[in-house]
C-alpha cells in the first residue's frame, strides 16, 4: 500500500484524505503542508472546466493542471506536481466515482506540455498537461537493467544530478528511467555490500557479482516514489519485507529515516 491507500479501494475525501493529512478542502490538487505528499484527483466533472484527463496507449496518464480561467500558470498546485520528485514528495492519484474516491496508484511526473483547451467560460487558453507514469512500471523496467560498476564518486554524482532534474517539455521517458537507475546504482554501491538497515552482508550476489540489495524509499511504506539518494536506502530482502509487512514496519521505517541522514552526511 502507498501511504496506507490500497489500489482500487474507495475512500472518503474528508475522512480518509483530509482527516489523515489535511490539505486543501477544495480543488483537484491537494498539497498537505506537514507531509511529503501531493494528491491529485481526476474525474469526469472536470470536463466542464476544460480538463480532459486521459490515458495514453503507452501507459502514461495525462493530467490537466489547475486554473479555470485564462492560461494555466506553473505555480502553486501545478508547481507541486512538476517538482514533486525533486522535492522528495510522493504523487498519488485518485479517481472520482459515485461511491467516493478510488485510489489508482502512485505516479511520477516525467514531463509536461501545454496544449490549447477551453477554460470554464469556453475561451481557448494554454493548458498545462502533466505526463504521469505509474511508479510500478518504472521500477519493473529498471530492475531488469544491469547495475553500473563505476566508482562510487561517479555514481553519486550521476545520482544527485539526475534527482535534481525537474520534468519539462523536453523531458522523456528515458530521463525518468535513467534517474531511477542512477539512484539505484549509487545506493547499492554506497552500501558496500552490507544492508544499510541491519548491517549484515547481502544474502547473495547477482549474476554479475554485485551483492544483492534492494532500494527502499523511506519517505513512505511502498516501493517507488521520488528518486533521490537522500531518501533511498539499500536493504536486504528481509529488512525490506519487514518495513512493508512487519508489525513494526512504520517504526522501523522511521528508524531508517534517521539512519539515512547519517549515511549521506558521511558520504558527502
Amino acid at each position: 500500500m502507498s501511504w496506507n491507500y490500497e489500489r482500487g479501494r474507495i475512500y472518503n475525501r474528508r475522512t480518509d484524505i483530509h482527516g489523515r493529512y489535511q490539505g486543501q478542502q477544495q480543488g483537484g490538487i491537494i498539497t498537505p503542508a506537514k507531509h511529503a505528499l501531493v494528491i491529485i484527483i481526476t474525474g469526469e466533472a472536470g470536463e466542464e472546466h476544460g480538463y480532459a484527463d486521459r490515458w495514453r496507449t503507452d501507459g502514461v496518464f495525462e493530467y490537466f493542471g489547475e486554473g479555470q480561467i485564462g492560461n494555466m500558470q506553473m505555480h502553486k498546485g501545478n508547481a507541486a506536481i512538476a517538482n514533486h520528485s525533486s522535492n522528495g514528495k510522493s504523487l498519488l492519484l485518485f479517481a472520482k466515482t459515485k461511491q467516493g474516491l478510488r485510489f489508482e496508484d502512485e505516479f511520477i511526473c516525467e514531463a509536461h506540455h501545454t496544449e490549447k483547451a477551453p477554460d470554464r467560460e469556453g475561451t481557448l487558453r494554454d493548458a498545462i498537461v502533466f505526463e504521469l507514469r505509474p511508479m510500478s512500471n518504472v521500477l519493473e523496467t529498471v530492475e531488469l537493467q544491469e547495475l553500473q560498476t563505476l566508482n562510487i564518486e561517479e555514481l553519486r554524482k550521476k545520482a544527485f544530478a539526475s534527482a535534481s532534474m525537474a520534468p519539462s517539455k523536453s523531458s522523456t521517458t528515458t530521463t525518468v528511467y535513467e534517474r531511477s537507475r542512477h539512484v539505484r546504482d549509487y545506493v547499492v554501491a554506497r552500501s558496500n555490500g552490507n544492508c544499510e538497515g541491519c548491517g549484515l552482508p547481502a544474502p547473495f550476489k547477482r549474476p554479475n557479482g554485485i551483492p544483492y540489495l534492494e532500494p527502499h524509499h523511506i519517505r513512505r511504506l511502498t516501493d517507488g516514489g521520488p528518486d533521490n539518494p537522500k531518501y533511498v536506502i539499500a536493504l536486504c530482502p528481509n529488512c525490506h519485507r519487514r518495513v512493508h509487512s512487519g508489525a513494526d514496519g512504520i517504526t522501523y521505517n522511521d528508524r531508517l529515516a534517521v539512519k539515512m541522514k547519517a549515511i549521506e552526511v558521511a558520504k558527502s
